[in-house]
């Protein structure tokens, strides 16, 4: 049987260096294969999908043990290691088993992965961090926490915000999440209110625009934590409030005009107008190059025609980033794509129709869904809505490229997504935890069995490592990098937000499945996560496995 690793920590760091190599050797072997002439071939990739997708998930578990063993320091705590070992553990075999088999179809030799699975030190370590006994006793500690694990290190000012936000999640957000939920409202004023005041649709606006962002560099530290903050009180009515303004701002500061800077910039910050992103469609979803909504230019500005869909939010906005087609001819893909600024009036309910004097009509009507309800996601239909010039983002020189300017929002906004994944995690925990204590069964409390701990040992594992790398990454989109690690945080963060809730509700038993429960809310709304700002297939598939091959060639990068 395996001896206890005498260091587990460098044991565990050891072992992630050996994989990354290995990783890094299978990359560059389907780089290979899905390349021509030393650059990657859209046909060879599409070919590929299956071998692609498993890569990008490696790539993900991989990155996330990574971040959570190097948070450990002298000073954390034996729960912060424990957890961490046990995510490295089992995150280490579930890479080692996507790459056996991405070596098996490449025709690879299995003797490098076979070694590393088989070292004494690694099983040793596997045993240790993920056996029965590791199990029990982090579960006991996570169980003991209150759902207080992975705990960033914070400077004084985040740590306030990080504060300030989740007493007001606890104390104005959760209260009225129920209800909202229960019967489809819209998110009242209630809530608008005092985030306006609290200034939290300025967070990716720099102060010089009456943001709150520095002006020389990014803060998405800030707004990671006060989009986990607000999700945990309720993904819907609060925590997704941000993530429309931050992907304007960032598309504004990317393209606009200083004179288009000057005047959205300060009103987005002040939340005055509220705002929704226009870029689905019915028949292309998260495939943006074959985007359809016409744009025709006419005298002074550009009429719309057209439909979008899955546009959160889009009834109360008062404006909406609608990605369209400036150029008639299909050919050019993205390149034909421009963003345009539509203001209309803001609309209470479920569905709307505004016409404008210059003869032109917005309708929308509100889609059911089974959760995410609050904000609401609308089918529009633009019928001669006329927009104009000073509307276009980047003005003449902006046209052809929306696509751009969109991506560039699109960095914060998975961030922001993985951060509220990490905040309905933390939510369901904290509910799963004081449910177990408060249960019996069998004659004594839920959490006394040793299952339970174990589940909600690998629930705070999964919580604590999510956002140890979601930390990680904002640091690097603070220093303009991270276009990569963004979707792939966002990747784990959203399936693992699955996972966690689905254990949650499953330890609340019935009780888990009655809509009374809270539970029954995190696990609905979890699922949304992985399907927008960038569906997980798409994610994977185009941005992180295309980069991941790319850098393996040496190229320069070309995904979204």
């Amino acid at each position: 049987m395996p001896q206890n690793p005498q260091d587990p920590i460098a044991t565990a760091r050891s072992f992630l260096v050996r994989l990354r190599a290995a990783f890094e050797a299978s990359a560059l072997a389907l780089a290979q294969r899905c390349s021509a002439g030393g650059k990657l071939s859209g046909r060879k990739l599409d070919a590929e999908q299956v071998a692609s997708f498993e890569l990008a998930w490696a790539a993900a578990d991989l990155l996330a043990a990574e971040a959570g063993v190097a948070s450990l320091r002298a000073d954390s705590s034996e729960m912060d290691q424990q957890l961490a070992l046990l995510f490295a553990a089992e995150a280490g075999d579930a890479v080692l088993g996507r790459l056996h088999m991405l070596d098996l179809e490449l025709g690879r030799p299995r003797e490098p992965l076979r070694s590393l699975r088989d070292d004494p030190a690694w099983e040793a370590l596997c045993l240790a961090a993920a056996g029965a006994q590791a199990l029990d006793a982090a579960g006991r500690a996570v169980a003991a926490s209150d759902g207080e694990v992975g705990q960033l290190a914070l400077d004084e000012s985040h740590a306030m915000a990080q504060d300030a936000f989740r007493r007001f999640a606890a104390d104005v957000v959760a209260p009225q999440a129920e209800a909202i939920h229960r019967h489809n409202l819209t998110v009242p004023e209630s809530l608008l209110r005092p985030l306006r005041e609290m200034g939290v649709f300025g967070l990716s606006v720099p102060q010089q625009y009456g943001g709150s962002a520095p002006d020389d560099r990014e803060d998405a530290l800030l707004m990671v934590l006060v989009t986990e903050a607000l999700s945990e009180g309720s993904l819907a009515a609060a925590g997704s409030l941000i993530t429309r303004p931050e992907i304007l701002s960032r598309a504004l500061l990317a393209g606009g005009t200083r004179e288009q800077q000057a005047h959205w910039l300060p009103r987005l910050a002040a939340g005055d107008p509220l705002c929704a992103i226009a870029i689905t469609e019915p028949d292309y979803g998260s495939d943006v190059a074959g985007l359809a909504l016409r744009a025709t230019r006419v005298q002074g500005g550009w009429r719309l025609g057209g439909a979008k869909t899955w546009c959160t939010f889009a009834g109360k906005a008062g404006v909406l980033m609608v990605v369209a087609r400036t150029d008639p001819d299909r050919a050019l893909g993205h390149k034909g794509l421009s963003v345009l600024l539509v203001e209309k009036p803001s609309f209470e309910g479920h569905d709307f129709v505004y016409r404008q004097p210059e003869g032109g009509t917005l309708s929308g009507r509100a889609i059911p869904t089974i959760g995410y309800r609050g904000m609401h996601s609308f089918d529009l239909s633009f019928e001669d809505l006329f927009v104009p010039d000073a509307n276009v983002l980047g003005g003449e020189a902006g046209l052809g490229k929306g696509f751009y300017y969109t991506m560039a929002g699109m960095v914060g906004g998975r961030m922001q997504t993985a951060a509220r994944a990490c905040g309905v995690m933390r939510a369901a925990l904290r509910a799963a935890i004081r449910y177990s204590h408060d249960r019996k069964v069998f004659g004594q409390a839920l959490v006394e069995f040793p299952l339970t701990r174990a589940k909600l040992a690998r629930m705070g594992a999964r919580l604590a490592t999510c956002r140890q790398l979601a930390g990680s990454v904002a640091a690097l989109v603070d220093r303009g990098e991270g276009r990569m690690e963004a979707s792939l945080v966002k990747l784990l963060a959203c399936r693992s937000a699955e996972m966690v809730t689905r254990e949650a509700l499953q330890l609340h038993g019935g009780m888990g499945y009655a809509e009374e429960s809270a539970v029954s809310r995190y696990f609905v709304d979890a699922r949304v996560l992985s399907i927008f700002e960038g569906a997980e297939e798409t994610l994977a598939l185009k941005v992180v496995a295309r980069s991941l091959m790319e850098r393996a060639l040496g190229v320069a990068p070309t995904g979204a």
